[in-house]
């Protein structure tokens, strides 16, 4: 599948950047269809990983088809993956992985899972910051593409993307939280304990919470369904490709301090609107 890439006049891409963007959004449906031969599927073996996250096999014949697409485009580049580490490159721009966000859900036969690409170019003395993501959720056929200054553009199935844009929400009373899971909040350490308050507050700050997270809640935020999702913990390949779709819905992405980067081990994503509050019940949290 492959769309002509809508563009600002005020943005033009780079012809870096461009060819980038179209390999990744290529590869990500690609390598997202992979994992379906093996979704929802009772032969399927399941691996604990050293931290006791799950590993399976549709993890790795993802990303080693990733990997290889990647080189034979552009040898040069340097790649980062969840499952094989990293591949050192000469060039300026490092694609950053995750063959699965969201492994828990597939290996449960939910849907909401989804295959991430990113590419980021180095910037010295700067933050880690992604110049293009892009996701792919194949067991509902959603994905969602942004470059930096390009917007953020969705599609569903083989329909034209659409411009994405976060929700118009003003007031944590009227938001809607999400998160993947719960229990991690009490996994890392925050302040004088854990950030299990952090959660707190903001469950009871906002009209609702779930956990419909991963992946799947940051394209939520992204187009407008939800305003706002929150990891305590997380690696890069889990912001690289979110942050740049969310800074170009409309949206921020940042840490838990309100800088905008990829690889704190942690991140906000939300409409923009509603980020000052989000922080400012973070940092009464850590006071505690």
């Amino acid at each position: 599948m492959m769309w002509a890439l809508p563009q600002k006049k005020t943005a033009p891409m780079s012809t870096e950047v461009n060819p980038r963007l179209e390999l990744a959004n290529r590869i990500a449906i690609e390598a997202g269809k992979i994992t379906l031969k093996h979704f929802r599927n009772s032969a399927l073996n399941v691996v604990k990983k050293g931290d006791g996250s799950p590993l399976t096999i549709a993890d790795q014949e993802s990303e080693t088809f990733l990997r290889e697409q990647i080189a034979a485009s552009f040898p040069d580049d340097a790649i980062v993956g969840e499952e094989y580490g990293t591949t050192e490159g000469t060039s300026s721009f490092t694609w950053i992985l995750d063959p699965i966000d969201g492994t828990k859900s597939f290996i449960s036969g939910v849907p909401l899972y989804g295959t991430m690409v990113a590419v980021e170019q180095e910037i010295p003395g700067g933050n880690r910051e992604s110049l293009i993501g892009s996701v792919y959720l194949p067991g509902i056929d959603e994905g969602i593409f942004a470059s930096q200054g390009n917007g953020a553009w969705y599609f569903t199935g083989d329909q034209s993307p659409t411009r994405a844009e976060v929700s118009k929400t003003e007031s944590l009373s009227d938001a809607v939280l999400v998160t993947s899971e719960v229990e991690t909040f009490g996994e890392r350490s925050f302040g004088n304990g854990d950030a299990m308050s952090v959660y707190s507050r903001l469950a009871e700050a906002t009209w609702y919470s779930r956990t419909w997270g991963d992946v799947f809640g940051y394209l939520l935020v992204a187009t407008g369904r939800v305003d706002i999702m929150i990891d305590p913990i997380l690696n890069v390949w889990d912001a690289a490709a979110v942050q740049p779709i969310i800074q170009e819905a409309g949206g921020r992405f940042s840490d838990w301090s309100g800088t905008s980067r990829i690889d704190a081990g942690e991140a906000i994503g939300s409409n923009g609107m509603l980020h000052k509050d989000i922080l400012q019940l973070i940092s009464k949290s850590k006071g505690e």
